[in-house]
């Protein structure tokens, strides 16, 4: 029987992550662990065809937070409280979302930054979204360092727009923002054209390995601005392709014990391409992740 005196003891035990036996022994309790997410473009079809049954597999994978792609009005075919609701009760937490540009059109999509970007930060407000990223620029958005400085110009602008509805802009690379153009590196004129309190780099590990541009070394230069990762692995073999988490030649280990340089608040598993079924690459990556990455945040 434990005591008053027992249980009091196991009271501060409990705060402090650990339980005391009435013998004294001490049991480690589960501590909360950082949080895994999972970019849902990695489930693309999947979630075309089943939202609902997809996101019950990723939940029961172990994934706690995503990342939303395709907003258009709608989150996967759901209004924003439909959607929330859902996630909700699969215990999965809706960090952030990919939105586009739209800037070299006559006819940008709908919840893009030049189209109904108001809306798409009142609905990602309402989801409970803390990230609003700019995902991707088709080539003819970045054929010249002007046109880079005028997506700077409207990161600015979106970001203030997402700041009161206390939501963070952030922008995420691809391998193309550090191949220079007349002299200038896309990536840091990005950087140094936006306001750093307004816009934030999702770093996607591994365009930047691919790229030549160690991460670590872009968490010192932009220290506490790299807030979102995107982490996914390259292959050994010549093509430099995708490949689960742990499969391939990126030494992740170094990347996470700098997270506070890098000022990393969450993390996304992403795979574009998948040898098979995406849901076993991303079994592989979680597992691998929660072994050997997670204990270094």
């Amino acid at each position: 029987m434990i005591t008053r005196k027992a249980f009091l003891r196991n009271m501060a035990g409990l705060a402090a992550g650990t339980l005391l036996t009435d013998k004294g022994i001490a049991l480690t309790t589960n501590a909360k662990e950082r949080a895994i997410g999972l970019q849902l473009y990695t489930l693309r079809n999947e979630m075309s065809k089943d939202p609902a049954g997809t996101l019950k597999k990723a939940a029961e994978l172990g994934f706690r937070e995503v990342e939303n792609f395709g907003y258009n009005g709608k989150f996967f075919g759901m209004d924003a409280a439909a959607y929330k609701t859902l996630l909700s009760g699969l215990g999965l937490a809706p960090v952030s979302g990919h939105y586009m540009w739209g800037g070299a059109t006559d006819n940008p999509p709908q919840g893009s930054i030049r189209k109904g970007w108001e809306q798409a930060v009142a609905d990602a407000a309402a989801l409970g979204q803390q990230y609003m990223v700019l995902a991707f620029l088709f080539p003819n958005e970045r054929k010249t360092p002007d046109q880079y400085k005028k997506v700077a110009e409207d990161l600015n602008k979106a970001g203030e727009i997402c700041k009161k509805s206390g939501i963070q802009m952030a922008y995420h690379n691809h391998d193309f923002e550090f191949q220079p153009i007349d002299g200038v590196l896309p990536f840091d004129l990005l950087m140094k054209e936006t306001d750093a309190s307004l816009v934030k780099a999702e770093l996607d590990l591994y365009w930047a390995v691919k790229a030549g541009q160690p991460p670590v070394e872009l968490f010192k230069q932009y220290k506490g601005r790299v807030a979102l990762w995107h982490v996914k692995d390259m292959d050994k073999t010549e093509k430099k392709s995708f490949t689960e988490v742990g499969n391939g030649a990126i030494d992740f280990a170094p990347i996470f014990k700098a997270h506070k340089t890098s000022g990393m608040q969450h993390f996304f598993v992403e795979q574009d391409q998948c040898p098979g079924s995406p849901f076993d690459s991303i079994t592989q990556s979680i597992t691998y992740i929660k072994k050997n990455l997670v204990k270094l945040v």
